[in-house]
């Protein structure tokens, strides 16, 4: 049986949105089970069937488009019939198109306006986090920036996510605040645990939306329910997707 996790947030009625987690597919180890990535050495059947699982369960208006993610700050805007599917976030204003992101530790982040016409899916790794993509995703969108909801899905946990002191820097060139999602290691020198919910509320925040949810999860720390890269090196993906009807 497939186990989803639902936004708890503000979205209007005809605003759906699931993530998954790993729960309910047929991928055999390491990649069990419901592993949604063509891309990390599954068998393909398996990940065929996933998602088509994925499709049929949670009763989606179409065929997702699955991303080549990047590390960008490339945004797609669905319906979308470019052949180069290059890009970290997807885009609609339009009914029944899903936005679909894959993650593994990355923070998945989901954004609609409140009068439910336009959603978007973001993945933000730190490298696309810190170069811009929640900016890049939000620029997509028509209405007022603090008319805009936004909902972080599972990723990897401050208490999990080991960076160097170059990612500190990274994020503290773009806005020294940042410096607050660090904290030293006590038992490594010269590294830090970065807390990547708290650095993309800070984009959030000083794109002027606030009405921000989610953030709830490590996906490092629990390995019953979430794929992690960072942990497990060979693993599946989930998905956290959105669409309006």
């Amino acid at each position: 049986m497939m186990k989803f996790i639902q936004p708890t947030w503000q979205a209007p009625p005809n605003v759906r949105a699931i993530s998954t987690t790993r729960v309910g597919g047929v991928s055999q180890v390491p990649f069990d089970s419901l592993n949604l990535g063509s891309h990390v050495g599954d068998d393909p059947n398996a990940v065929r069937v996933n998602r088509q699982k994925l499709q049929d369960f949670a009763k989606l208006p179409q065929s997702p488009l699955y991303l080549n993610q990047v590390h960008s700050t490339k945004v797609i805007r669905l319906p979308y019939l470019g052949e180069n599917l290059d890009a970290d976030a997807v885009y609609t204003d339009k009914p029944n198109q899903v936005c679909l992101v894959m993650t593994a530790d990355c923070l998945p982040v989901l954004f609609c306006s409140r009068n439910g016409k336009e959603v978007a899916a973001a993945h933000a790794g730190w490298r696309g986090l810190c170069d811009g993509i929640v900016e890049s995703t939000v620029s997509q969108f028509s209405c007022e920036s603090a008319d805009i909801l936004a909902w972080f899905g599972p990723a990897i946990g401050e208490t999990a996510f080991q960076v160097g002191q170059e990612v500190v820097e990274q994020f503290c060139a773009f806005d020294n605040q940042a410096s607050s999602a660090f904290i030293a290691d006590p038992t490594t020198s010269g590294k830090f645990f970065g807390n990547l919910y708290k650095l993309a509320q800070q984009r959030l925040s000083k794109l002027g939306i606030q009405a921000i949810s989610g953030g709830d999860y490590c996906t490092y720390c629990d390995e019953q329910r979430f794929f992690s890269y960072r942990r497990d090196k060979q693993t599946g993906r989930m998905a956290t997707l959105i669409w309006r009807e």
